[in-house]
């Protein structure tokens, strides 16, 4: 039994670690978004750059919800992960298409669906 726990205990910290560094990501968008439109064109190569990593991060989260999952951990961030990854993909594309009216507050749900998931899992026991 405390191998489980262990294994339960490590992989929560790894999942915790993912979905900080997500949230951290997402967080840069806007701060990249608003030095573009504030004049700073080199913004934009940041801001694709970044794009790019929250993606990565958010497939990354699922992938480590879903082994925490199997060990017995909460079976909601798995869930929250596919969602939020889907909404991003879809920021994604809606960005890449010049669709600002879907690209800007569907950023700002993502934003706050991250950051209350980082919040809520740092708020489950191990």
């Amino acid at each position: 039994m405390s191998g489980t726990v262990t294994t339960r205990s490590r992989t929560l910290v790894v999942n915790r670690v993912l979905v900080s560094a997500h949230a951290v990501a997402i967080i840069g968008q806007p701060v990249f978004a608003g030095g573009y439109l504030g004049g700073d064109y080199d913004m934009l190569w940041l801001h694709k750059w970044g794009a790019d990593a929250v993606s990565y991060l958010a497939y990354a989260q699922i992938l480590a919800a879903l082994v925490l999952w199997l060990v017995r951990g909460p079976r909601w961030l798995f869930w929250v992960s596919l969602l939020l990854a889907a909404g991003e993909t879809a920021q994604y594309l809606a960005g890449k298409a010049g669709a600002l009216d879907l690209h800007i507050p569907l950023g700002v749900a993502l934003v706050t669906g991250v950051v209350l998931t980082t919040i809520g899992i740092w708020r489950v026991d191990r």
